[in-house]
């Protein structure tokens, strides 16, 4: 782990720059400082997620970002006192500054009680497709079971969400179930719990959510069982919890390029000629995080595909959020995927 000294950042910085700040320190945060080296404020992930809504441009500076509000002490604490301080706020960081606002410090709850904290919350893991696209691999074989640098994509999901305090898991299973079922089983052998849901007929990538059992109180993860990624499910929920969402979407740029110069016109006249412009969109990075109450929308064991459920959500003015994501993601459709993640993942 980097050294608190690493996040410091000139205001003038790009969001690129701080999301590569951030995903080399390991700190989850950023402290933001003025052209004369004294303190502006801070910058965490979920202030550059936003800021990525905003505007997508990466090139763009972090001055618009920067929280100017970050709570900060001027005296020095003991390690108990800053805990207990961050606890009692629900923060993470506290920036030490002097008289003049230069930093001198900075006290970090990950360092202060580096014990993971289990999590309440479930992840149900949609597992139920046939995979066509992937034959021949999937021919005998369902496609979260496919191995990538030894694993299969499964595991590999559970244990990046157990390594952010998930512990209690939802299978939903359709073809190939049994193969699933009998390498996990309940989960002990991970140090997790894993429920199963079984779906007579394919539900679409939604429906497998009305199986759940509506005891479940608190917001539960859904994620395809094709999807890598380095997100941090934890990070995700918190951003959904926070911001008081029924439903959030994560979802990844897109850029398309086109390949001609386009000609903007007023009429017959010629007013402008971009050559090749980028066209950036977000698209769906099949993840997701649902309030309980989503149970209330869905019929159970009925076909729902995922963005018909976003839109009965939208039609009914419940809050629903996009997560942009600038981790590594990658979804398994295809050989060549398939093929790109291995690589991906022995270079890692």
């Amino acid at each position: 782990m980097s050294s608190w000294k690493d996040t410091i950042l000139n205001h003038n910085t790009s969001i690129k720059d701080a999301i590569l700040n951030l995903e080399k320190s390991k700190l989850q945060i950023v402290l933001v400082v003025d052209d004369k080296n004294l303190f502006d404020g801070t910058l965490t992930d979920g202030d550059i997620r936003r800021a990525i809504l905003k505007n997508p441009d990466l090139n763009v500076s972090i001055k618009k970002a920067v929280s100017k509000n970050a709570f900060c002490t001027y005296k020095s604490l003991k390690n108990s006192e800053a805990f207990q301080l961050m606890n009692q706020k629900d923060i993470n960081h506290i920036p030490h500054l002097d008289k003049d606002k230069k930093i001198i410090g900075l006290y970090q709850r990950i360092n202060l009680n580096n014990e993971v904290i289990n999590r309440p919350n479930h992840m149900l893991i949609m597992a139920g497709g046939f995979g066509k696209r992937l034959h021949p691999y999937t021919s005998n074989c369902p496609k979260p079971m496919l191995e990538i640098s030894g694993k299969p994509i499964l595991e590999h999901i559970i244990l990046n969400a157990k390594e952010k305090g998930f512990i209690n898991f939802i299978i939903s299973l359709h073809f190939m179930g049994e193969v699933i079922e009998d390498y996990f089983k309940d989960g002990s052998s991970l140090g997790v719990k894993i429920n199963y849901l079984k779906e007579r007929e394919p539900l679409g990538t939604a429906g497998a959510i009305s199986l759940i059992d509506s005891s479940i109180s608190d917001s539960f993860v859904v994620t395809n069982g094709d999807v890598l990624t380095d997100i941090d499910y934890g990070d995700l929920t918190d951003f959904h919890t926070k911001n008081g969402a029924f439903a959030t979407m994560a979802v990844r740029q897109h850029e398309l390029q086109n390949p001609f110069g386009v000609v903007k016109t007023n009429g017959m006249e010629i007013i402008d000629i971009e050559e090749k412009p980028i066209n950036i969109s977000y698209i769906n990075a099949g993840v997701y995080v649902f309030k309980p109450l989503i149970l209330d929308h869905l019929k159970r064991a009925q076909h729902c595909d995922m963005p018909d459920l976003f839109k009965k959500i939208n039609k009914k003015n419940l809050k629903s959020l996009a997560y942009p994501i600038h981790e590594r993601w990658m979804d398994i459709g295809n050989p060549t995927d398939l093929n790109n993640a291995n690589k991906a993942f022995d270079e890692k």
